[in-house]
């Protein structure tokens, strides 16, 4: 089938946003005197969508773990309201190059909160049809939902499409919906060998690269 529209995550591949998540988890779990490390926030934010609340479950009920989710997420919007967000190197190059030739819409687990307050101060919304964020769908990643719901937007089967995300609950999201997913790896995933997507690159030359070709193929 012709590829006809590409499926895009957000943190850690428009924008580079992934550490500044972890740092803001990180810093809420301290004061409890737990250490998120790396590792951590790969196996149960980016793997799993678990988050690290299982950790203070026997310490807190829901209602005050609800209060700490809370206080992370206001912390981390206080964070991006205050910070330079750097789109992912080359990432607007990219889209100014595809947006022309294919549909494109973005589906996020990111707050949708968080996502107005990144990209108010870039300029790459322009190039989407669409925005979904986590208030969109019941389930997340690595829920197929988001992904079904993108392929409802578009209105085109999976096989017309793309997905490109930077975690392995992405492409698990990906795959679930019968998707191809592109992985493109950054600082926090560089180690993974993410067994089952179509193809992994590092760099956004080599997505673009990856595209072109599943273009010329159709």
């Amino acid at each position: 089938m012709r590829l006809q529209a590409i499926l895009w995550d957000n943190d850690g591949v428009l924008v580079d946003t992934e550490r500044l998540f972890y740092e803001a988890n990180r810093d809420l779990f301290l004061p409890l005197g737990l250490a998120l490390s790396e590792q951590h926030f790969f196996d149960w934010y980016l793997a799993d969508n678990c988050g690290a609340w299982h950790l203070i479950e026997p310490r807190l009920n829901q209602a005050q773990i609800e209060e700490w989710r809370n206080d992370r997420n206001r912390r981390y919007a206080a964070r991006l309201a205050s910070e330079h967000i750097p789109a992912i190197e080359g990432v607007a190059e990219v889209l100014a190059s595809l947006s022309p030739r294919l549909r494109m819409g973005v589906v996020t687990s990111a707050n949708r909160e968080h996502f107005e307050i990144i990209h108010d101060r870039l300029a790459l919304m322009p190039h989407f049809e669409f925005v979904l964020t986590h208030e969109s769908y019941a389930s997340s990643k690595p829920s197929p939902e988001p992904y079904l719901l993108g392929l409802e937007r578009l209105q085109l089967n999976a096989a017309d499409c793309l997905v490109v995300e930077d975690s392995p609950r992405g492409l698990q999201a990906a795959t679930a919906a019968g998707i191809r997913c592109i992985i493109l790896r950054n600082a926090l995933t560089r180690g993974h060998d993410f067994p089952g997507a179509y193809r992994v690159v590092d760099t956004m030359p080599q997505l673009l690269d990856e595209i072109e070709q599943l273009m010329a193929e159709g």
